[in-house]
């Protein structure tokens, strides 16, 4: 299960963030995807887990949009991590129109449990 925070400019319109939420889950499910997880483009709630956030007075934030993808570790992920990093910025971009995005995947070692 991907967690997933996105920075965003206040400058971007709530229309193109909207558009980013409903997209996103896939792009995200599609970057990650392994034999270990496979994705079968069926998203229940919980899957993806996606946190807004504008830039605080403090952040120095030079993208229009920046999005942290944490997702548990498997060798397969691993291997080809800048593939699929690259692989979603340009699917982000495309399904938004949004040019100046950042992505970064971190794959700890982790584990997960969640209420039925």
């Amino acid at each position: 299960m991907p967690l997933v925070e996105i920075t965003y400019s206040p400058e971007l319109p709530e229309a193109k963030l909207r558009e980013l939420g409903s997209v996103l889950p896939h792009l995200v499910s599609v970057a990650v995807e392994c034999p270990e997880e496979p994705y079968d483009g069926d998203l229940q709630p919980g899957d993806v887990e996606l946190r807004f956030r504008q830039p605080g007075p403090f952040d120095r934030f030079g993208l229009d949009l920046l999005v942290e993808v944490r997702s548990k570790w498997f060798p397969s992920r691993a291997d080809n991590r800048q593939e699929r990093v690259d692989l979603l910025r340009t699917s982000i971009e495309s399904a938004t129109g949004i040019d100046d995005v950042g992505v970064y995947l971190s794959l700890p070692v982790a584990a997960w449990s969640q209420s039925d």
